[in-house]
């Protein structure tokens, strides 16, 4: 059963698909462009977020001053 209302669910996307590539025709492609570049930035973002983050981690666990902050004497 859960099998089938997996199916139906991506049925109906599929069909919510179609339709909307009908009505928006060939501005359709400019709109996908848009949500893959959006969504590219976004995480893209986020990566870089965590790996800055997970140096500061690293460098506070060596006992070294946290990145891109200076000591000041």
């Amino acid at each position: 059963m859960r099998t089938f209302l997996y199916f139906l669910l991506l049925m109906i996307v599929a069909a919510a698909v179609i339709i909307l590539a009908a009505i928006l025709g060939d501005v359709g492609a400019w709109y996908f462009a848009w949500l893959v570049g959006t969504t590219m930035i976004v995480l893209i973002s986020a990566a870089g977020a965590a790996l800055l983050d997970a140096q500061e981690e690293h460098a506070a666990a060596e006992g070294l001053a946290a990145v891109g902050r200076h000591e000041r004497t």
